[in-house]
């Protein structure tokens, strides 16, 4: 069940209706979480209809129909439209997701898909709340403070001792085969807020997105400093946290697989034993 860091003593409450367009037949409701740090209330859930026949195909659509035309207030981050930057992720039925690629005809909830919502609930709306477990800046902003800290905590540069050589460092295609899979990380955060393991002890356990990254240098041919790269993972709680619950490989808009990278670290980390 996906869970929100609220402000303290605070409850979720039933927010505005607003009204849908005039003369508009094809709607989609929208439940999608506010709050407002400066207003001193209670966090709310406000109900949108959106008219499909003046709105694109994407949530990310319907989100920028409601602050063009319904709504100005309502805060969210987007940026490229492409899935590229990672900006717009945010938990859409219970799914984290980057809202420009996840379809509104795909947000479709089984009846199983979420046991925490009532009977009213499952009446066909799509809803639409910021990442689980961050703190919330705004409405749909998390504030992704700690998760970029961590991401730098890894130090993701090429490292090395050996001279610059004068065009480029170099490596061959099976070598560069190697971070297929790794490199395309985007930042997201969909899959360390995700993580069970992250959500109770996220000042520690550096998350899957940042081991990702982790893993993608320790195995780059042009790096020189695996040694000390694994020496600062080797913690009880920065790497083995992971309990390979998959979750993050479930939730990735890329289709990465952070487990399986964390796997190979921990396995790095025995064979240097050995």
């Amino acid at each position: 069940m996906a869970q929100f860091n609220l402000p303290k003593n605070s409850q979720v409450t039933e927010g505005r209706t607003w009204p849908a367009p005039d003369g508009a037949r094809n709607l989609q409701t929208f439940r999608i979480y506010r709050w407002n740090p400066d207003d001193g209330k209670n966090p709310r859930i406000d109900t949108y209809r959106v008219d499909r026949d003046d709105c694109g195909p994407m949530v990310l659509d319907a989100l920028l129909w409601i602050k063009n035309k319904v709504d100005p207030t309502l805060v969210f981050r987007r940026s490229c439209r492409e899935g590229i930057c990672g900006s717009c992720a945010m938990n859409i039925e219970g799914q984290n997701a980057l809202a420009c690629t996840m379809g509104i005809d795909e947000c479709k909830t089984p009846d199983n898909a979420l046991p925490f919502l009532t009977r009213k609930d499952k009446d066909g709306a799509v809803r639409i709340y910021p990442l689980p477990h961050m703190p919330v800046l705004k409405d749909l902003v998390p504030d992704l403070t700690n998760f970029y800290a961590q991401h730098a905590s890894i130090e993701p540069w090429l490292q090395t001792e050996t001279p610059a050589p004068e065009k480029e460092w170099k490596q061959t295609p099976e070598d560069r085969a190697r971070l297929d899979g790794l490199y395309e990380c985007i930042l997201c955060a969909c899959c360390t807020t995700s993580c069970p393991s992250y959500w109770w002890n996220g000042d520690k356990f550096l998350g899957p997105a940042a081991l990702l990254q982790a893993y993608r240098w320790l195995i780059d041919s042009r790096d020189e400093n695996t040694g000390e790269r694994l020496d600062g993972l080797h913690d009880p709680f920065r790497l083995y946290r992971c309990h390979t619950i998959m979750n993050c490989a479930n939730t990735c808009p890329k289709n990465l697989n952070p487990a399986k990278a964390i796997a190979e670290i921990k396995k790095m980390m025995v064979e240097r034993e050995v």
